[in-house]
């Protein structure tokens, strides 16, 4: 498995910023699960002097100990005359002890199992940053996987740290520029398909072997049983939520196409406000999403009955469409039957979905380096009773448009679609539009010319996936 750090760089860059700030820093690191926090701390320590300590769900006094043994491996004065510290107290405000030559870098990742064990450290923590810390040339790193904690405790107005970050950071899932990297060798289409089923978590993207097929990587490394991937899901709806089983249905149910709230009702027959309940508790977790119009106002936004539900982890979504309704098989060791029968006919319809995602991002890496027709400050997708467009992008003003469609086929894209497009979503006279499209297949000769006269963005996959 390729275990070389990658990606990140905006990650990095934030934290070195931070970290040729002069004075005190307080930051705040948090996300997911399997996103990579730790990875991504620790490649940024790896060249400096630093303490690093990993919480554990553990009594205070072990994790006490624990941090003692750290800090004073350190060599600080303290050291030769204890071998642990009698409270968090002494031991956090030894920080100050650390060499002082280099700007004093300390991160505590998982720091919810800390406070867990023992609810005044926040209050130990604020009163020394208060009348020490904050004064002294020293970085400290709060890291955290439990979403719900770092929001709703240690954020939060209640908290005695509220208000002394300095930096708060809420890592996400690698784009697809980042994640392909993972997988130098593999065509455009497989590069895709493996961001399709993976997204952008680097733990999931690592149990991919980059010298196996797609084929062979989906039958070893996620439908055969004893394998990282098949337990994942399961392992991490236990970690993070209660009702498993609930929660079960209500994903499979938005896998199954189940998007508009009525219709997740009708097909779990939960009671609407608990279930309303339920899907809220998924979106904190960043497996579920509520999506609007990107014309929507901000009062549709609120309204609950409002708005589409979609998975938006990719690998949920792979999980709960092919793995999930097949476990059984699975379990007999069906894995290559399953694959051949169950997941090959239909992942390209899968994978088209995610394409139109991934032409989001480019597009915002295009209007980011300027090199579009003007600059949106909003794109998303757009529909109403009738129609739906796969992306579309507006400027502050509302003046200019650009719309947007995907195709993932292994037809060459003709103007059979440009022409729909343009008749979908006709511009008032005050707005101009453009437009653009993206395909698997590129484009025939006639589009070609067609776009060349009209303006029309065209991308293909392997000028996007390279």
């Amino acid at each position: 498995m390729n275990q070389q750090f990658l990606g990140r760089e905006q990650e990095l860059a934030w934290l070195q910023e931070r970290y040729d700030r002069p004075k005190g820093q307080l930051l705040v690191l948090y996300g997911r699960r399997r996103i990579g926090k730790t990875e991504t701390l620790r490649q940024f320590a790896k060249d400096k002097e630093h303490l690093f300590y990993a919480c554990t769900e553990s009594a205070d006094r072990q994790q006490l100990d624990a941090f003692s043994r750290r800090l004073l491996a350190k060599n600080i004065p303290a050291s030769r005359y204890l071998t642990v510290f009698p409270s968090w107290q002494e031991a956090l405000s030894a920080l100050l002890e650390l060499d002082a030559k280099t700007k004093r870098l300390i991160i505590i990742d998982e720091f919810p199992y800390m406070v867990k064990s023992n609810p005044e450290i926040p209050s130990i923590l604020q009163a020394l940053w208060d009348e020490k810390l904050q004064y002294q040339d020293i970085m400290l790193v709060l890291s955290g996987s439990s979403m719900s904690f770092i929001e709703h405790e240690l954020l939060a107005e209640k908290n005695p740290l509220y208000g002394r970050a300095t930096g708060i950071l809420q890592m996400k899932e690698m784009d697809f520029s980042d994640a392909v990297k993972f997988f130098p060798t593999y065509s455009p289409e497989d590069k895709t398909a493996a961001y399709a089923i993976l997204g952008g978590i680097p733990h999931y993207l690592k149990q991919f072997d980059p010298s196996l097929s797609l084929e062979e990587n989906i039958v070893k490394n996620i439908l055969q049983k004893g394998c990282v991937l098949y337990s994942e899901v399961e392992l991490l709806m236990h970690e993070e939520l209660r009702e498993t089983a609930v929660y079960n249905t209500i994903i499979s149910a938005v896998a199954l196409g189940n998007t508009k709230l009525s219709d997740i009702h009708a097909k779990t027959l939960i009671e609407k406000s608990k279930l309303s309940s339920y899907l809220r508790n998924l979106i904190e977790l960043g497996i579920i999403t509520r999506e609007f119009p990107v014309t929507g106002s901000l009062k549709e936004s609120s309204n609950i009955q409002r708005g589409l539900y979609k998975i938006t982890d990719n690998y949920f979504r792979f999980y709960y469409a092919f793995v999930y309704p097949h476990t059984s098989e699975l379990e007999y060791g069906g894995a290559q039957g399953i694959y051949t029968y169950a997941v090959a006919p239909y992942l390209d319809e899968y994978i088209s979905r995610v394409f139109e995602d991934i032409a989001v991002q480019y597009l915002r890496k295009q209007n980011n380096a300027g090199a579009l027709p003007f600059h949106f400050t909003k794109i998303g997708r757009w529909w109403n009773k009738t129609d739906e467009i796969d992306i579309m992008a507006l400027d502050a003003e509302g003046s200019q448009m650009l719309l947007g469609e995907c195709k993932y086929r292994n037809a060459k894209t003709d103007t059979d679609t440009l022409y729909p497009l343009m008749r979908k979503y006709p511009p008032s006279p005050d707005v101009k539009a453009y437009y653009c499209l993206f395909s698997k297949s590129g484009f025939t000769k006639r589009l070609l010319d067609e776009a060349g006269e009209k303006g029309v963005l065209l991308f293909a996959l392997k000028e996007i996936a390279g």
